[in-house]
C-alpha cells in the first residue's frame, strides 16, 4: 500500500493532483436554508431551485442531504479577494432565485426551531447512500456551514499541513460559533451544529496526526479494502485532503448570517494554512499534538464560543478564546498581506470586539421574549443585506 492507491481505488490519481497542485488557489462553499416566507420554517423546495437558476448560476449550486438546503460553491480562484466576491455575488444569485420561488433565505449551524421529522433526504446516489447507511445519523443532520479549500502543492506537504491545521480547529470553531438556538430554545452551546453534526457522523471531527502521504493513504486503503468506504467524500473531517481538488479543506465553521462573518472567518482560515505552510517550507517543526487535546479545546470552542478559554496545547495554561485568536493572527501576518488577506482579517478583530453569530443569537432572542421566529426573521433579513453589504468590501479588495 506504499504507492498511496490501488488502481481504480478510492486514491487513484490523488498524489499526482497534489503534486501538481498551485498553491493558495481558493474555493469557498456556503450553504444556505430553504424557507416558507410566512413561517420561516424550513420548506423541502431544493429540486425547484436549480432548474430555475439563470445558467451561469446552475453549476455552482449543489444539493446538499436535505431538500430544505442547497449550496453555492465558487470555482475555483487565483485569489481570496477574488473567491469573497464571487462568495458575495453567489449568495446574492441564489436569493434572487429564491425570491422567484417564493422561498425566503437564511445562513445559520442549525434552524433555530423546525423539526429533523418534517425534513427529507434529498434522492442522489450519494445521499441515498448515506441515507442506508447512517438512518436516524443522517436524518437528524439538519445542518449548514461553510467551506474553505485551498490548494496546497505537494501530497506529503498537503498532508502535512493538514495535520498542523488540528491544532487550530478550535479557533476556527470559536470564531463561527453561530447556533446557540435549536429546536426552539437557547442550548447554552455556541455552535449546536457541532454536536448534531460533528458529534454524530462516523469519521468525522479531527482526524489522527499522519507523517506522511504514504501513511495517510495507507488508511484510506484500509477503510475502502473493509468495505468502511466507498467514496472519499465518507471522510467527514474536520479538516481533510480533498482527492478531487488537491486542496486542503476546512470544515468546521459554523454557516454565517453576516457576510462580512464568513469572509473573515474564511479568511484567517486560509491564512492558517499559508502560514503552516509557510513553516514547513522554512523547515520549522509543525504541531501534531494529540486528538484528545484537541477535542478538549473543540468542546470549549463548542460550549463557550468567544466567551471561554482555550488551552495552550504546548505550554498547558488556559488563555482567553480572543487571545488565542488573536495569536494566530500575529503568527499568520507574514502571509496576509502578499495573498491580500488583510481587508477580510478586519472582520475578525471586529468580530473579537463585538461577538460572533452565536452571541448575537442569544442577545437577539432575549430581546424577543424567547420568540424564536422572530430571531429567525432576523436571520434572514441579515442573510440578504449583509451580502449587500459587503459587495464594496469585495469589490475594494479585488481591484
Amino acid at each position: 500500500m506504499g504507492d498511496g492507491h490501488a488502481p481504480g481505488g478510492i486514491l487513484t490519481g490523488a498524489r499526482e493532483r497534489f503534486d501538481g497542485s498551485t498553491d493558495f488557489t481558493v474555493g469557498l462553499e456556503e450553504e444556505y436554508q430553504l424557507l416558507d416566507p410566512a413561517t420561516l420554517a424550513l420548506t423541502n423546495r431544493f429540486e425547484e431551485m436549480i432548474p430555475a437558476a439563470p445558467d451561469e448560476l446552475r453549476p455552482r449550486l449543489a444539493g446538499e442531504l436535505i431538500a430544505s438546503e442547497i449550496e453555492f460553491r465558487t470555482g475555483r480562484n487565483a485569489t481570496f479577494a477574488d473567491a469573497a466576491r464571487e462568495l458575495v455575488e453567489g449568495r446574492l444569485a441564489t436569493l434572487a432565485v429564491a425570491d422567484r420561488l417564493g422561498i425566503a433565505l437564511g445562513v445559520a449551524g442549525v434552524h433555530p426551531f423546525s423539526p429533523w421529522t418534517e425534513q427529507r433526504i434529498i434522492d442522489t446516489p450519494h445521499y441515498r447512500r448515506v441515507e442506508e447507511e447512517l438512518g436516524y445519523i443522517a436524518w437528524t443532520n439538519n445542518t449548514w456551514s461553510i467551506h474553505l479549500h485551498v490548494g496546497v502543492r505537494g501530497a506529503d506537504r498537503a498532508v502535512a499541513v493538514t495535520t498542523a491545521l488540528r491544532s487550530v480547529l478550535p479557533e476556527l470553531l470559536a470564531l463561527s460559533a453561530n447556533s446557540a438556538v435549536f429546536e426552539g430554545r437557547a442550548t447554552r452551546l455556541h455552535s449546536t451544529r457541532m454536536q448534531v453534526f460533528t458529534k454524530s457522523f462516523p469519521r468525522c471531527g479531527v482526524p489522527d496526526a499522519y507523517g506522511s502521504w504514504d501513511e495517510y493513504a495507507d488508511f484510506v486503503d484500509l477503510l475502502e479494502r473493509t468495505g468502511s468506504i466507498v467514496e472519499s467524500t465518507q471522510i467527514w473531517w474536520s479538516v481533510r485532503p480533498h482527492h478531487s481538488f488537491g486542496t486542503v479543506e476546512i470544515r468546521i465553521c459554523d454557516g454565517q448570517t453576516e457576510m462580512g462573518d464568513a469572509l473573515a472567518v474564511a479568511a484567517l482560515a486560509m491564512a492558517c494554512v499559508a502560514a503552516f505552510a509557510r513553516d514547513h517550507d522554512a523547515g520549522r517543526p509543525l504541531p501534531a499534538h494529540p486528538r484528545g487535546l484537541i477535542d478538549e479545546n473543540i468542546w470549549r470552542a463548542q460550549r463557550h464560543g468567544l466567551e471561554g478559554g482555550l488551552i495552550d496545547l504546548d505550554r498547558g495554561l488556559v488563555r482567553p478564546t480572543t487571545a488565542a485568536i488573536g495569536e494566530l493572527l500575529a503568527w499568520s501576518a507574514p502571509v496576509h498581506e502578499p495573498l491580500g488577506l488583510t481587508p477580510f482579517l478586519a472582520g475578525v478583530d471586529r468580530m473579537l470586539g463585538e461577538g460572533n453569530g452565536a452571541m448575537r443569537q442569544q442577545a437577539r432572542l432575549a430581546a424577543h421574549g424567547g420568540d424564536v421566529t422572530a430571531l429567525q426573521a432576523e436571520i434572514v433579513d441579515r442573510t440578504r443585506r449583509s451580502a449587500d453589504e459587503a459587495l464594496a468590501l469585495t469589490g475594494a479588495a479585488a481591484a
